[in-house]
């Protein structure tokens, strides 16, 4: 029985003492992580690097320099572990096919061109001397500009973006980088409006509405588009898809009618609740767009 009250009486003792842990320390990292997206037409990019500070170093430049980045050696393009490039869908890079997947963002700096490689290998990290070209996806060059300021830590941003573009702007110190990726946009949505449009016997307003602004917005057969509008406005016209009408009709050099549809929709913005007097304003512009050729 005391054995007994010794032991229950000894561990109640190590319940009460503090536990040791042995968890690392947390500090801040000296070139923190970042992850980037951006949708480019119907592909999502996202670029997850490390960001490195230039803390008054020379960041670019040849042997005698000291700089960190020197010109003609392979760059992982960041700190740290490798800078990975995933793109959703199949695009097409400085005018090069790269697959759907994830990618190693490899640069070679030099003071007149960049050398820019896309790997299959995204875990080399800062090894770049183990860098294999069998692993290229894509390679491409690129002519490095200046900044208009200086960039104090390393910054990949997107920047000149279109429907179907961007560009993917690499920024240090005094010194950018960028290239063009491009994603395939024109069968995808043509696809679509095929389906939910075309082999459709009942398409709804919005379907009709949206494959009328992508006719419209890309070029194609205006007088389709205007059918399509015209169906979506049968039932229910909304503001903003009567003025869709009043742009095609214009586009079309049909002025007057272009006048018309900007007539009723404006109307229709301003009895909104609340009144939408942007598109109002877009109608009227509209409108006096529409006189000058009949002034002529």
């Amino acid at each position: 029985m005391k054995a007994l009250l010794s032991l229950t009486a000894g561990l109640a003792l190590l319940a009460a003492i503090p536990q040791v842990t042995h968890a690392q320390i947390a500090t801040p990292a000296a070139s923190p992580k970042s992850t980037i997206q951006q949708r480019v037409g119907l592909t999502d990019i996202t670029i997850t690097y490390s960001r490195p500070s230039a803390k008054g170093r020379t960041i670019f430049g040849d042997s005698t320099t000291k700089a960190v980045v020197a010109y003609g050696k392979r760059w992982r393009t960041g700190a740290n572990s490798t800078t990975t490039i995933k793109f959703s869908d199949d695009v097409t890079v400085e005018g090069k096919k790269v697959p759907a997947g994830e990618y190693g963002l490899y640069t070679v700096p030099g003071q007149a061109t960049w050398s820019v490689v896309l790997s299959k290998n995204t875990k080399q990290g800062a090894d770049v001397a183990g860098f294999k070209a069998a692993d290229n996806v894509a390679s491409f060059t690129v002519k490095p500009y200046k900044t208009t300021t200086k960039v104090e830590t390393f910054t990949i941003n997107f920047s000149d973006l279109t429907p179907a573009t961007a560009s993917v702007d690499m920024l240090w110190e005094t010194t950018g980088a960028k290239f063009k990726v491009t994603s395939e946009v024109d069968t995808k949505v043509m696809a679509q409006i095929d389906e939910k449009v075309v082999k459709n016997a009942t398409p709804t307003a919005n379907d009709l509405a949206a494959a009328a602004v992508y006719y419209h917005d890309n070029n194609k057969d205006l007088k389709q588009a205007l059918t399509w509008i015209q169906k979506a406005n049968e039932k229910d016209p909304k503001f903003w898809n009567v003025h869709t009408e009043a742009k095609i009709r214009m586009k079309m050099k049909d002025y007057k009618g272009a006048t018309a549809a900007a007539e009723q929709s404006k109307k229709l913005a301003l009895a909104s609740t609340p009144p939408n007097t942007d598109y109002a304003k877009m109608n009227e512009d509209l409108m006096a767009e529409a006189k000058k050729p009949a002034a002529k």
